[in-house]
């Protein structure tokens, strides 16, 4: 969640803030928080960050009062000369997507700036997971020779003088001094190269995901015109957030111009084609329970901003949130209005009882808490370079993803190591446990993918002997015997390994992690790990 905060006198220049219109801000899904005389305060939800900036909302919310209903246009100018982004290969395994544009002819006061800047950290802060996935660059145009180049270089051979600094630093003495430089600097740890953006006069404009400088990178109520870059590692999240931004600026007066990206796959950038999406009116009646006609829900997609053609939504280019089916069906339903849907008590009479399954995972997750592991719960989907990294054989893959998670995780082990690679620099000892869903292939099911609930613990700095003791006390507390046996597994130090086994039947792996796999992690600490299936561990359970 993030709260946003606009002035009342910007907002009412658009919409009058009459009572009905108040009661219906909450209703577009964005609970209202706060307002009085000077400011109207609003809690965004971190899937529509579309709505963060003050134009971003009127935009949305005046279709949803029917003011401006259906698909916004937005006028693109094609790229002009030196409109060029070149990105050198060398970025490729650090940070390996951009998406850029250039605004020109803005009106910037002290409210714009602010608005711009706040837009920015709050992007920074959700879609971009604090710029871990994506980091926004904005410069005065004025101040910068086109074309740009994006590249990776030696920290010593990266000198600029850092936003708010008065001094140029190199690469190392920004992560090592700099307020923000020591705030983000988990970001590149264990490159050897940084990424920078240059312009063709040579001046370094920033080092992603870091800072701009600042001789480039600040706007002022001088500034007319902008160049905006959005670097990270999902293109089609890059290619949003540049969207958002643009037309933010676009809706305070500036003109919006394309960019040429010369890459290993040349393209365009900004690109506003918006998406095209099926949508059913029959599932939609189903999940509403209600019995809308192919024109109401027409209307209704209108009033969220989307246009509609013969079956088929046609989504804005800024919006994030859009997935799947339900997703447009949401849209309608809060069109529709969530206040004018009666609910229904279902006509059966049953007792509800916890599954045995479920009581034996609290039970586990109680036992684990109690020994002062803290519990995580990660995406199902892990990333094809994790796949590649721990040699995973027929990674399953999901068609058509939209992020940069594409397989279903194999094992617990893999989104485990990411955990604690993201968390190195956090207080030591590291003691984390995770019980949930893993998929493998398996021909026989109807899917083809078998599915279970596996058990992972995770102990740094720790060695084999810890791990055991960890696996002896939840296992003798459930009323179960094991044997170890000495074994190789993938990632893990040969000698210093071995399966688990009740009553014959292997439910697992105990072990230290190999160093190899602690480097290809990032990972300062020796760790130890074990990870069970629960299918066996049920069944031992249920016979006991």
């Amino acid at each position: 969640m993030t709260n946003v905060t606009f002035p009342r006198k910007e907002f009412e220049k658009h919409i009058k803030l009459t009572k009905e219109v108040i009661d219906k801000i909450s209703l577009f899904g964005t609970p209202l928080e706060k307002i009085d005389d000077k400011s109207i305060e609003i809690e965004v939800f971190p899937n529509r960050p579309d709505l963060i900036p003050l134009h971003g909302f009127i935009r949305g919310f005046k279709a949803f009062l029917g003011k401006e209903v259906g698909l916004k246009k937005y006028a693109l100018e094609k790229p002009e000369k030196d409109n060029i982004v070149y990105v050198e290969k060398n970025v490729k395994d650090i940070r390996p997507y951009i998406a850029c544009a250039i605004v020109k002819d803005i009106n910037f006061d002290d409210e714009k700036i602010k608005e711009i800047i706040d837009l920015q950290e709050k992007l920074h802060i959700t879609i971009g997971r604090d710029r871990k996935k994506a980091a926004i660059g904005i410069y005065p145009l004025e101040k910068i020779k086109l074309p740009i180049k994006y590249e990776a270089r030696n920290p010593i051979d990266i000198r600029f003088k850092p936003l708010g600094h008065d001094k140029e630093l190199n690469a190392n003495q920004i992560l090592n001094r700099h307020p923000t430089g020591k705030k983000y600097a988990s970001l590149l740890k264990g490159y050897k190269k940084f990424p920078v953006f240059v312009d063709a006069e040579k001046n370094i404009l920033s080092m992603p995901p870091i800072l701009n400088s600042d001789e480039t990178g600040k706007i002022t109520e001088k500034t007319k015109s902008v160049f905006v870059e959005c670097s990270g590692f999902d293109q089609n999240v890059l290619n949003k957030i540049i969207n958002i931004i643009v037309t933010a600026l676009s809706d305070m007066g500036g003109k919006i111009y394309q960019m040429h990206i010369q890459d290993k796959k040349n393209f365009i950038s900004p690109d506003f084609e918006p998406e095209m999406m099926p949508v059913s009116i029959e599932n939609t009646n189903r999940l509403l329970g209600l019995s809308l006609s192919e024109k109401d829900v027409r209307i209704l997609l209108n009033k969220m901003g989307h246009d509609y053609k013969e079956g088929y939504a046609i989504i804005p280019p800024w919006r994030t949130d859009i997935l799947h089916e339900v997703d447009l069906i949401e849209d309608i339903a809060i069109a529709y209005g969530y206040d004018k849907i009666e609910p229904e008590i279902p006509n059966l009479s049953t007792i509800g009882n916890e599954l045995r399954e479920s009581k034996i995972k609290n039970k586990i997750s109680e036992l684990l808490i109690g020994l002062g592991l803290i519990e995580i719960s990660t995406y199902h989907l892990i990333k094809p370079e994790e796949a590649k990294k721990m040699k995973i054989q027929n990674p399953i893959e999901v068609q058509d993803s939209k992020t940069e998670y594409k397989i279903l995780r194999p094992n617990l082990f893999i989104p485990g190591l990411r955990i604690i690679s993201e968390n190195i620099d956090a207080e030591y000892p590291q003691k984390i446990f995770e019980i949930g869903r893993v998929f493998t292939p398996d021909e026989k099911t109807e899917t083809g993918i078998r599915e279970n609930d596996s058990v992972l613990i995770a102990l740094t700095p720790s060695n084999f002997t810890e791990a055991k003791q960890h696996l002896d006390y939840l296992l003798n507390s459930l009323g179960l015997d094991y044997t170890i046996k000495e074994s190789e597994t993938f990632g893990l130090i040969p000698g210093r390994t071995g399966k688990i086994s009740i009553s014959g039947k292997e439910i697992g792996y105990i072990g230290e992690v190999h160093p190899n796999t602690l480097k290809s992690w990032h990972l300062k600490m020796p760790l130890s790990t074990i990870e069970l299936s629960l299918s066996e561990i049920y069944k031992q359970i249920s016979k006991g």
